[in-house]
This record gives C-alpha cells, sequence and structure tokens, in this order.
C-alpha cells in the first residue's frame, strides 16, 4: 500500500494552516484557501491574506469570528451512494446531494464528514468518508496510487486483448491516462460487464476510457477503494470503519504511529452492512368495549316474534293477505280446549244481537 509522500529537508517546523484547518475537519484545503482569500480566518486577531501560513498548531486561529477546536481523532467511514446524487454540500440546480440521503443514514453526533474524491451524478457505490481534512488529500493525491477499482455495464464490441492494452496508459483528446487493468468479466451478445481498476482517478476517467473503445456505458459501479471492498453494504448505507487493518491503513496515510498493541495489514477489507437496532417491542392493542346498547323505549310498539306481556309465546302464524298478520294458533302447536258438558264445541259462544235487545254484559 502506497504511504504519505515524505517531509522535504530544510521544511520549517509545523504545517500550512489550510492542512490544520483541513485536519481538524472545517473544510477541504481548497475550500479553506478561499476562505481566507476572503479574509475569513484570522490569527490572534489578524486577517490572513495567504495560506501559506505556518503553524504548529491552531492556538489563536479563528473562522468567522469562532475559535477553532483542536482536531479529533481521525474517522472513517463508506458510504454506498445511490445514482442520482451529486457529491457535494449543495448544488446551485438544486438537485439532492449525498449529504440528503446521510442525514438518516449516519448515527447521531457523527462529525462534519467531507467525502474522498467524487462520483458523477449516473455512478454509484462505494464513497469513503472522514473528517480529517488531511486523509482526504492524501487518499486523493495521484501520487498515492490509491486504487479505485470499479464495475461498468457497458453495450458494444471489446476483446480482452484490446482491454489488455490499457495496462501501458492510453491518450484521450490530449489528455494522458495512466495504467488500466481492466477484464472482460461476461458478455451476452452486445452487453458486458468489465471490471476496471485505476490509481489516478481522473475526472470521469472510466466512461472516457470505454467511449474511446467504442462501448456505450450504462451503468457504473465503484466496488473498491483502497483495501476497501463494498461488501454487503446496503445502497443508501453508510457504516463506520473500525479495527486493526482500519488503523493500520490509517497509520499508513496520516504517518502517526501505529499503536502499541500493534495491527494486521489486509490486502482487503469487505464492507459489512451496519448492524440494525432490535424494534422496541409493541404494546398489545387493547381492545374498546362495545358500546351500550340503547334502552327499549317504553311507547316501542312490539316487534314480530315477540311476545306480549301477559300472552304466552308468540307462534308466527301464516298470511291472510298481502301484508297481514293474524294471530290464529296452529293447531299442530297448540292443545284444544276440553270441551264443557253439555256443549259441542271447545268455546263458549255468545248469543247474536237481535234488534232492539242489547247483547248481555255478564253477570250483575
Amino acid at each position: 500500500m502506497p504511504t504519505q509522500p515524505p517531509r522535504s529537508e530544510g521544511r520549517p517546523e509545523g504545517d500550512r494552516i489550510a492542512k490544520l484547518l483541513a485536519r481538524a475537519g472545517v473544510a477541504s484545503r481548497r475550500e479553506i484557501e478561499r476562505m481566507i482569500a476572503e479574509g475569513r480566518v484570522a490569527l490572534d486577531g489578524k486577517v490572513l491574506d495567504t495560506p501559506a501560513t505556518i503553524l504548529s498548531s491552531l492556538k489563536g486561529v479563528t473562522v468567522d469570528g469562532n475559535p477553532v477546536a483542536a482536531a479529533e481523532a481521525t474517522r472513517l467511514f463508506a458510504f454506498h451512494k445511490p445514482a442520482g446524487l451529486i457529491t457535494a454540500e449543495r448544488d446551485p440546480a438544486g438537485r439532492p446531494t449525498i449529504y440528503t440521503a446521510l442525514r438518516n443514514a449516519l448515527p447521531k453526533g457523527t462529525p462534519r464528514l467531507m467525502p474522498v474524491g467524487r462520483l458523477d451524478l449516473n455512478t454509484e457505490g462505494l464513497l469513503l468518508l472522514t473528517n480529517d481534512g488531511g486523509l482526504k488529500r492524501t487518499l486523493e493525491l495521484p501520487a498515492t496510487k490509491v486504487p479505485r477499482t470499479y464495475r461498468a455495464r457497458a453495450f458494444g464490441v471489446v476483446t480482452q486483448d484490446q482491454l489488455e492494452e490499457l495496462v501501458e496508459g492510453v491518450e484521450i483528446d490530449g489528455v494522458r491516462y495512466g495504467s488500466i487493468d481492466a477484464n472482460l468479466e461476461r458478455s451476452s451478445g452486445r452487453n458486458l460487464w468489465i471490471e476496471m481498476t485505476i490509481t489516478e482517478g481522473k475526472n470521469r476517467e472510466v466512461r472516457n476510457v470505454l467511449e474511446f473503445l467504442g462501448l456505450q456505458v450504462n451503468r457504473l459501479i465503484r466496488i473498491g477503494y483502497g483495501p476497501f471492498h463494498i461488501g454487503d453494504l446496503p445502497r443508501g448505507q453508510a457504516v463506520e470503519l473500525t479495527g486493526k487493518p482500519v488503523a493500520h491503513f490509517l497509520s499508513e496515510m496520516t504517518g502517526e504511529p501505529i499503536p502499541r498493541a500493534g495491527v494486521k495489514k489486509a490486502e482487503r477489507i469487505a464492507i459489512a452492512a451496519p448492524a440494525k437496532a432490535p424494534a422496541p417491542e409493541r404494546a398489545p392493542a387493547r381492545k374498546a368495549p362495545p358500546p351500550p346498547r340503547p334502552a327499549p323505549r317504553k311507547d316501542a310498539e312490539p316487534t314480530a316474534g315477540t311476545p306480549r306481556k301477559g300472552s304466552g309465546s308468540f307462534a308466527k302464524a301464516p298470511r291472510n293477505g298481502p301484508g297481514t298478520l293474524t294471530n290464529a294458533p296452529r293447531k299442530d302447536r297448540v292443545a284444544p280446549r276440553k270441551q264443557r258438558p253439555g256443549t259441542g264445541s271447545g268455546s263458549r259462544k255468545r248469543p247474536a244481537p237481535t234488534r232492539g235487545n242489547p247483547p248481555p254484559r255478564g253477570k250483575h
């Protein structure tokens, strides 16, 4: 793995203020140089006008009138960038950026992170993030030769011999691209999958080289950066990279000493999916009590099939006509009354009334 470029002899102790501020996570070096040109950075109350100021610490340095806190420990995160996001803090056209997705993907309390390099709007895959501007710069420099691996789906015709010629580099429209390790993974007709590893990371390098070979790229995924491989990291998710192999890599990149316990160097570190917190148990839903039944109205008429008070059971009678009910009992359910002696029927009949003589009303 490449290491940080050596410090030149005769160089004064300390570092440029832009590097120190980037190391503290204020912004990238380019942004800090722009902030200095705008007069936003001061030392002991005096506004600085050049980023070449050499300092051994950030004591007395302010940005926009606010003192700069000491640099935190270097942290490194991996993010599976989906297509359709801009690798920037803000976009003048109003398109969504990676920070839109990172608000939900990163845990609370995560420091300000800067992307290592960039991925185009339609390029997806592994994007490293760090709070250390110095580490960001080191990983981006072509001089460190940190490998970036991509998988490209393209349409067209190409041979493995043509891809192997890229190991010598290629010049396209006056731009010289360095050595590229390219392999044809599989093909189905004119649809191809190609894996490419580059070390310079120039703007649209993979797309420009494949288009130079007569191919039309319709999907591009970055699957590796340095020793880190995207592994099982789901799209749109982020995870912090920790462990001894990560510490060894950071030590090589930043020049910081390796911890006492020693760390193991790894050629490839697969990134696992972030652990999901267990879902909180839900309390059992309470059943709502049934609504109370309304009290019967005293003046309501009894419905069919309901016995009248003091009349015994009510038997449903056949209809005599449309919409008419009769209370005559059925012979198969009601026993006949006993006949009285001297009568020929089971019911007592009153004599028919005669004209001028009202019917008797009973005993007086």
